[in-house]
Formats: C-alpha cells, structure tokens, sequence
C-alpha cells in the first residue's frame, strides 16, 4: 500500500459569496492547490458537496467542476455524506491514492448555499435528517441541535454561559484567518445576550451556513512537494439518522467508533495529537464530540471546553482557525477547509494562529448530529 500526501492546498474565501458560481469558486481552489503542489499530471477528481442538485440544479458535479478547471479526460466521482460530504471526498481520494489505482488526486469541497434564498434553503439542508421522521415534521438540523443541548441541559446541569466556550473560542483564532466569514472576536457578554435560534441555541451557538470551495492535490509521490503532509490515516462509522432511533442521543457512537479507528490506523495515541479540528456546526456537537473521543467524561465535556487552554498555545488546541462557527459553515465543503488548515498548521504556515511545533493534527467531520462521521490524522515529520 502507498502512503498519501498532500502536495497541494487552494481555498477561496468563506462568506455569501453572490457574485462566484460554484463552477468559479470550484476552479480557483483547484488551481491553487494544482500551483501550490507544482501541477503534475491528475489521475482523477473526488468532489464534495451537499446542496447543488438542488440549491443550483446541478448534478454529474465532475464534470462540471473538472472541464471548467481544464481538467479532461480524467474520472471523477462526487461523494455525499451529508455535512461531511467534504471529507467523505477526501476518504475517496485517500483509499484510490493509498491503493495505487490512482498517482495524482484533486479533492474539492465546494458549496454555493446563495443560490438559493428563503425558507426553501433551511428545507434543502433538511435532507441530511431523515425525511419520513424528521424532515417531513418540519424538523431541522437547527431543531436537532436545540433538542440535544435542551436535553444535555436537563441531564447534566451545566452553566449555560459554559456553551460558550468554543463559540468564543472559534471566533478569538478566526479574526487572524484572512479567509474566515467573521474576523472579529466575540465577548461571553455578547455570546450569554444573543438571541435565542432554537432554545436552548442562541445565535452564536449555530454555525453560518456559507459560500466556498477548499482544494487538495494528493499524490504517492513524497518528493513532488518539499511541505507534503502525510495523511496517516482515515476512518469512518455511521449511527441511525433518526435521533428517535438511538438508545442514547447524547452518546455520539459514530464519533467514538471513528476516533479509535482512525488513532489504531495511524498508530498514535491522543497524547502524540497536536491539534483537533473538532466539528462545530453546533457547539453542542463540539461538546458531545469531545466526550465521545474520551477526552472528557460524559457530562463534564463542557467543564473540558471551559476551565482547559485550547487556544492555539494550549495543551490541545481546538477550531484553530475559527472552525464552522467563525471561518463559515460552506456544509459540504467544510470537511476539505478543516484538512487545508491543518496542512497550513503542520507546515508552519498558519500565522498568528501557528500552534508550535505542531507535528500530528487530527480531524474530524460530522454530517447530522453524528450520523455520518469521518476522520482523518495527518503528520509532518
């Protein structure tokens, strides 16, 4: 089996981007990381997204994405995996590269969420629930998120100023990221004063949904780039989409089984992890995730994010570069910006954000709460 770099990385801005078609946001994150990876010979393209068949009414996504780029003659396959579509894409990739079927890899995230406005665009990202259950009863994955911090609440008794703390977090490290939707941090006054979304969720508890596309060249050839990063390894596990359907909707199973397998694949344990990019559509996700990874007991997950340093200069730093929250929530993409940053973080490149001597890095990407989960290690020796 070949081991899996990447060579190259491209990123466009996060943020309503009205006047940037999917096809235009696509090629410019694609022919960063082709330039960046000193544009080789491409075997193929695995695309992520989760809303264009319906938001811009374009399917055979591939296609599209790859001819605009001047990409021919190569195959490409579009993943979807819900909000993990992005990384779901990356998983495609890793497993063709890791194989030896395929050299040369492009990978890209893309979303273009302002294509379509109003109540139409909360009932598309809807289809990630399960329709006949949730979906079809008018239940969101906003719903969803205030029904499990409503019940994370009730069970635990938490402060509830203490779901604040990776908000604040996110938007501290995101006001040095050039390309994050909001570069300004927020106070606990501001977060504990923001108006409620779906009580218990205030406005700050909830990722924006938003416009962008992020890019990765994979290769098996380590000397193409001298900043390449090894993906050490990549894993994925699934729970019932129906939160009714789970014995405990406060035990992130999936995020679990991921975690062991992605740790006991690259041979690492958590104390070796330099950073997690942690998933924060919802806070309560990042709270419940940080649990399921046995990084904090249950219930005491919020006293983890509270009372410990996860800036960039503490002990496992977290959403380094403003995650969902602050950098923007570009859905099927999110999961290829998450693995951007951390290549820019192993190759000493991420400012004044820069966790030092930063040598292993995690990720992890979650569509639902939980449903569909994937993770990834990365490494730079």
């Amino acid at each position: 089996m070949e081991k899996v770099y990447i060579a190259g990385i491209g990123q466009t801005e996060v943020g309503e981007l009205w006047e940037r078609s999917l096809e235009n946001l696509s090629a410019k994150a694609i022919l960063d990381a082709l330039g960046d990876g000193g544009r080789p010979e491409v075997d193929a393209l695995y695309v992520g997204n989760l809303l264009a068949s319906a938001a811009s009414g374009q399917a055979n996504l591939g296609a599209k994405i790859a001819s605009n780029a001047g990409l021919t003659g190569i195959e490409t396959i579009t993943a979807e995996a819900g909000e993990a579509s992005g990384a779901a894409a990356l998983h495609l990739g890793y497993l063709a590269v890791k194989s030896g079927y395929v050299r040369n890899a492009l990978v890209v995230g893309v979303e273009k969420y302002t294509d379509t406005v109003g109540s139409s665009t909360e009932r598309m990202i809807a289809h990630s629930t399960d329709y006949d259950f949730e979906a079809m009863q008018g239940l969101t994955p906003l719903g969803q998120a205030g029904i499990l911090m409503a019940r994370y609440l009730d069970v635990y008794k938490p402060p509830r100023e203490a779901m604040g703390a990776l908000p604040i977090l996110a938007h501290t490290n995101a006001a040095n990221n050039p390309h994050a939707m909001y570069r300004r941090a927020i106070s606990s006054e501001a977060y504990s004063k923001a108006g409620m979304v779906s009580d218990p969720l205030n406005m700050f508890d909830a990722a924006p949904y938003a416009d962008g596309a992020a890019a990765l060249l994979l290769t098996s050839d380590e000397k193409i780039s001298k900043a390449a990063v090894e993906i050490r390894a990549s894993s994925g596990s699934i729970d019932a989409l129906a939160l009714h359907d789970r014995p405990d909707a406060l035990a992130f199973s999936a995020v679990t089984v991921s975690i062991q397998k992605a740790l006991a694949r690259a041979g690492v344990e958590w104390k070796e992890i330099d950073l997690f990019e942690v998933w924060d559509a919802f806070s309560i996700y990042g709270l419940l995730s940080v649990e399921a990874c046995g990084l904090a007991a249950r219930g005491d997950g919020w006293r983890w994010l509270m009372e410990e340093d996860h800036s960039p200069k503490g002990e496992l730093p977290l959403v380094t570069m403003g995650g969902n929250k602050a950098r923007g929530y570009p859905l099927g993409a999110a999961g290829v910006y998450q693995a951007v940053e951390v290549v820019l973080q192993l190759r000493g490149e991420a400012g004044a954000n820069q966790v030092s001597g930063a040598k292993t890095a995690l990720t992890q990407a979650l569509g639902g709460p939980a449903s569909n989960v994937i993770t990834h290690i990365f490494s730079r020796s």
